[in-house]
């Protein structure tokens, strides 16, 4: 086995011959000290993506990246559209699981001692935990209108205003949905959880702005030091799983009918442009822009909290990020300019100035790039860089990334144990199960600061401000 080349500080390089069959280097992007973390798994798995039929440049692993279902999670691979293929492996089974970030008008020393009373009144309006059932009990056709439009149903609704449109990505819905390709089940399982936080990773946290290292940017982004933002951090549900799931079955099936030699089975996948694959697309669409609906009205029932208590305050959207999702977009490759199905797998798109992707409110600065730390660890907001369509694809990483399992943790820690350490920092936090505090102590991921670091060393992505947690709402 040949070994991964250290590029520069910030960049590993998987080798063509780290495996066989591999058509393009795979590209780590961790400092020395992350290196460490990164499993053997996750490399193989960076040089198995590299042998997939039509990958572009690299297949990439952001500085959070970890071991995930046939790709990495953390996972970057570009295909082009002729002769490239599509992969739910390199999607997710949470389908755009994303984060979203509010920001107020109120400073934080008017919030903090309100917050128990804020954190339980988020915790009562907004449904959390494995398999929640929501407020809202959408019929079958409000089901299928926002496989469709997204946000912009959920606006139609009541949930939500026309202005927060602009600041989603992808204006809240993206185009090619198929509701035919959702499932009698994926339907019966996403029905009763439009609105709901969901378990594992998902949270809804009251934050404080600590620190700002770009001013500039930060007034682009209406962020001041000592404001208080609330992000939200979920996806689609069982919807969204039980799509993946469907497919994956037919996608492992056309491997075989198209001839496609793969290293590892849970890269399933589908040549682009053939039935199998197009209705991938059509369902994964569906499901996106089902989360996009879902952060929406979750933002809505927020704001709800806090005018109950804040009448005056304003809540406004800085931006809505995706990261488990395939684009269809148009990058530079070799001096041509090609259009490329994008899996960002784990990771969020960076986009900078250049493109016209980028909210107007954003154009000069490049598009908001939020990174959630882990229930007790900050938060960033960053903003996109032209250098990421050189490095990434137009990517950075999505969070912290764990460095333990969810059984290892539950044996190392107590949910008791880490509620009382958090609110020794000062930190509120609330949790359908003590279990669940265990499973995502801040531990057990790496230190958010120094993910962030990477990106922001290597130009892709820059910081902009740092968010610490005040109170924290868990599936």
């Amino acid at each position: 086995m040949v070994d991964i080349i250290k590029i520069n500080d910030n960049t590993y390089e998987v080798p063509i011959g780290y495996r066989p069959g591999m058509r393009v280097p795979g590209r780590i992007f961790v400092s020395s000290a992350l290196r460490e973390m990164v499993e053997p798994g996750t490399i193989d798995q960076v040089a198995n993506v590299a042998t997939l039929p039509g990958i572009v440049k690299y297949s990439m692993a952001m500085p959070d990246a970890h071991l995930g279902y046939g790709f990495p999670i953390g996972g970057v691979a570009a295909f082009r559209e002729d002769g490239g293929i599509i992969s739910p492996g390199g999607v997710g089974f949470d389908i755009n699981c994303g984060v979203r970030l509010l920001r107020s008008d109120l400073e934080a020393k008017s919030v903090q001692p309100l917050i128990n009373t804020l954190i339980n009144a988020l915790f009562e309006a907004v449904p959390s935990g494995l398999g929640a059932t929501g407020r809202l009990h959408a019929t079958d056709q409000q089901l299928t209108e926002t496989f469709i439009s997204g946000s912009k149903w959920a606006v139609e609704e009541g949930y939500g205003v026309e202005a927060d449109l602009a600041h989603c990505e992808e204006n809240g819905h993206m185009a090619g949905a198929d509701p035919a390709q959702v499932s009698v089940k994926a339907r019966k399982r996403g029905r009763p959880q439009l609105g709901t936080l969901g378990s594992g990773n998902h949270f809804l946290e009251i934050q404080r702005v600590e620190e700002i290292f770009d001013e500039d940017v930060a007034r682009q982004f209406g962020l001041f030091k000592g404001q208080i933002t609330v992000m939200i951090h979920c996806g689609s549900r069982g919807a969204g799983h039980q799509i993946c799931t469907d497919h994956l079955e037919v996608l492992s099936k056309a491997v075989k009918k198209y001839n496609i030699e793969i290293p590892d089975k849970q890269l399933a996948c589908a040549p682009l442009g053939s039935p199998e694959a197009d209705r991938y697309f059509g369902g994964m669409v569906c499901a996106a822009n089902y989360a996009w609906a879902n952060r929406h009205i979750i933002a809505h029932w927020t704001r709800e909290v806090f005018n109950k208590y804040f009448p005056d305050a304003n809540l406004d959207l800085v931006y809505d990020v995706a990261h488990n999702v395939a684009k269809i977009e148009e990058h530079d490759v070799d001096g041509r300019r090609e259009r490329l199905y994008v899996h960002r797998k784990g990771a969020t798109r960076s986009f900078g100035p250049s493109r016209s992707e980028v909210p107007e409110a954003y154009r000069k600065v490049g598009q908001p790039v939020l990174i959630p730390g882990s229930m007790g660890t900050p938060s960033y907001v960053l903003c996109g860089n032209d250098r990421a369509l050189e490095v990434s694809f137009g990517s950075a990483c999505h969070g912290a990334g764990r460095v333990m399992s969810r059984s290892k943790a539950i044996k190392m820690f107590t949910g008791k144990n880490v509620q009382a350490a958090l609110n020794r920092d000062g930190i509120v936090v609330k949790a359908t199960s003590p279990g669940m505090l265990a499973e995502e102590a801040p531990q057990v991921y790496k230190p958010s600061g120094d993910v962030v670091d990477v990106v922001h060393n290597l130009g892709i992505a820059t910081k902009v401000a740092k968010l610490v947690p005040l109170g924290v709402s868990k599936g």
